[in-house]
């Protein structure tokens, strides 16, 4: 099949492109980077430079491409996240999140596409009732301030892609991701928070993550790329667990030392509400439907393998 990817060097994008590849699909990769170009070329992409922020553009690449399906994994989140300007830090992010959408899924119904395939989260959950969600509960649709603007943008991709009439909408709401090129890499930002001992677990660390390793994230978008129903999915491994459980495990795959504890009082004070809530209110995410539905599972089924073998 003819797929375009916009987004394609990202950390997922990086490792979706050669993938894609491989399985026998010409693939355009959109980038807004000149300097990116040959790595496209190199992982058998042909690439092309386009602002998401910019509909005729869009509308314009797409069309060259001619795709049958168009995959969306845009974001430009900074390498390091400050909980407190998680207002700026996200912003435009957001925007791709909204308006990146919106043109790339114009376009792909101009450009005579059947399938929207796009990246979302599995952490925009409410943080009410269960500690592990499915694809039927409700998202986050009323955060307070800094980060109600994210959970807004999640919520608004969602609905432009599950949404628009004449088009095969697929969001795949992926889980932390971990592995090459990502913030928890050994040379990620995450990593070395850990190693200064700068991300403690606050309160209990009861807030419940659901992580994914790139390239298991990468397989299960191939998945929905060729096949499957519309709709929603959990790209998560099997193992949702507390900030208390896997803290320490990563820490020690590091070969940092154990994360210092401290109360949800001094983290507010410290990081903010932002930090509050992933250390006590968020929820994590079951991946029995993308099992199911897409015939996908994950590799590394728990973090706990993952983790020391991206990092050995």
């Amino acid at each position: 099949m003819r797929i375009f990817v916009a987004g394609a060097t990202g950390a997922i994008g990086r490792r979706l492109v050669p993938m894609l590849v491989e399985a026998g699909h010409d693939v355009t990769g959109m980038t807004r980077s000149q300097d990116k170009t040959e790595a496209l070329r190199g992982a058998g992409g042909e690439p092309v430079v386009c602002d998401a922020l910019d509909a005729d553009a869009v509308r314009d690449a797409v069309a060259a491409a001619a795709p049958e399906v168009v995959v969306h994994q845009l974001t430009a989140i900074p390498p390091a996240i400050n909980p407190r300007r998680m207002a700026d830090d996200f912003a435009l992010t957001n925007r791709l999140r909204s308006e990146g959408t919106r043109h790339l899924v114009d376009a792909a119904r101009a450009a005579g596409a059947r399938r929207v395939v796009a990246q979302s989260v599995a952490f925009a959950y409410a943080p009410t009732g269960p500690w592990v969600k499915t694809e039927d509960d409700e998202l986050y649709r009323d955060a307070r301030p800094p980060f109600d603007s994210t959970f807004a943008a999640v919520g608004a991709l969602e609905a432009t892609v599950l949404g628009t009439e004449g088009l095969e909408g697929v969001v795949l709401r992926y889980g932390y991701f971990y592995g090459p090129g990502t913030s928890y890499a050994s040379d990620g930002s995450i990593a070395a928070q850990v190693r200064a001992r700068r991300f403690p677990i606050g309160g209990k660390g009861t807030a419940r993550w659901s992580f994914i390793h790139v390239d298991d994230a990468a397989r299960a978008t191939i998945a929905a790329v060729e096949g499957g129903p519309p709709g929603a999915y959990n790209i998560v491994d099997d193992e949702p667990a507390p900030v208390s459980e896997w803290l320490p495990v990563y820490a020690a795959a590091l070969g940092a030392g154990r994360p210092r504890r401290l109360p949800l009082w001094l983290v507010r004070l410290v990081a903010g509400p932002y930090a509050v809530y992933g250390m006590s209110r968020a929820r994590g995410a079951s991946n029995a439907r993308a099992r199911e539905r897409l015939g996908w599972q994950p590799q590394f089924a728990s973090w706990r393998q993952g983790f020391a073998d991206a990092l050995k």
